[in-house]
């Protein structure tokens, strides 16, 4: 038998391949159920893993869209899995509490999520080896540690989130006390934002050319007390951008706390944390802790619906999935 033979053979949890086939034909559920023959509740089941793809339901989607079965149908979820445990086995995520059935998980339900994050440690790995490249040509040891600080205030940055397991609990109250103070009516958080720093701040938004702000996104003018935001701008990205703003404006002694609690070796450092955690801010502002992580899990770690629910963009929902490090009551771990 050969081995696209044995390939269709099998029963498959296609759900992700179906969905990502029926978005880039722009395709309703009812319509590519229409053309398979199968009720639009069924298709639905189908991406969302809960039925599998029989042989005869492939051979339809061969049949009808043009797709190629034998690597339609081939286990790339396997291969997921095994690049997500290579990423979580480095040394980096040893307090991560990561389980073979979170890999399997995550890969069955947002595989593209899962991908990501594959290349992210990709890219981040090697990195890491040109910095050690270039750091073993400095001979002396003394030396190189004065190299390390000075020049890589990115790296030092970096640590200091990793050695707070990217989570900062006071940020987060902060963050949900600005919440519940800008009054969102209608969803309507862009008019929310802009109102409270007007009532709050004595602050107005305007929006500027791209020929004014250049590569600039966000601008505070102190003098005029306006924050000019770029044309280009998305709506999930003025939100943050404003979110933001607030961070610097409300509690910029809570993040140079923060700051303080790390032996930066520069300004630059200093500076380059002083903006990692007003975005810290801005993504608990935008995606509230605990109504961000009951969605995550109500829609299975779904990146689209996510988006689309707290007006945010990929990267956005993605960087807050691993703020979610806040810890049960112990009543709750013993559980």
């Amino acid at each position: 038998m050969s081995r696209g033979a044995k390939v269709l053979e099998k029963k498959a949890m296609l759900g992700h391949k179906v969905r990502r086939l029926r978005r880039e034909l722009a395709l309703t559920q009812a319509q590519m159920a229409e053309q398979l023959g199968i009720s639009p509740s069924y298709l639905n089941l189908i991406e969302h893993n809960q039925r599998p793809v029989t042989v005869a339901l492939l051979l339809r989607l061969g049949q009808n869209f043009d797709v190629d079965l034998q690597s339609f149908a081939e286990d790339d979820e396997s291969r997921l899995v095994a690049g997500l445990k290579e990423v979580f086995a480095d040394p980096l995520f040893a307090t991560s509490d990561l389980r073979n059935q979170d890999f399997r998980e995550l890969a069955a339900v947002a595989p593209t999520l899962g991908q990501a994050v594959v290349t992210l440690y990709q890219a981040y790995r090697e990195a890491r080896e040109d910095i050690q490249a270039l750091a073993e040509r400095v001979a002396d040891r003394d030396k190189l540690q004065v190299v390390q600080t000075a020049a890589f205030p990115l790296e030092e940055v970096r640590d200091f989130f990793h050695n707070q397991s990217n989570h900062f609990p006071e940020l987060e109250a902060a963050a949900e006390q600005v919440r519940a103070d800008i009054r969102v009516e209608n969803n309507d958080l862009y008019r929310a934002l802009t109102d409270y720093l007007a009532r709050e701040h004595n602050v107005r938004i305007k929006l500027m050319p791209m020929d004014v702000m250049g590569q600039s996104l966000r601008r505070f003018d102190r003098h005029s007390r306006r924050i000019l935001l770029s044309e280009m701008l998305p709506q999930s990205g003025r939100n943050f951008q404003l979110a933001c703003q607030i961070a610097l404006l409300r509690h910029r002694d809570l993040l140079d706390r923060n700051i303080a609690q790390a032996s930066f070796s520069g300004d630059e450092a200093r500076r380059l944390c002083r903006i990692g955690l007003a975005n810290y801010f801005a993504g608990a502002v935008l995606m509230p802790y605990d109504r961000f992580l009951e969605a995550v899990r109500a829609v299975r770690y779904d990146i689209e619906i996510l988006q689309h629910r707290f007006e945010a963009s990929f990267d956005q929902v993605c960087h807050r999935l691993t703020t979610l490090q806040r810890r049960a009551p112990r009543a709750c771990r013993s559980s």
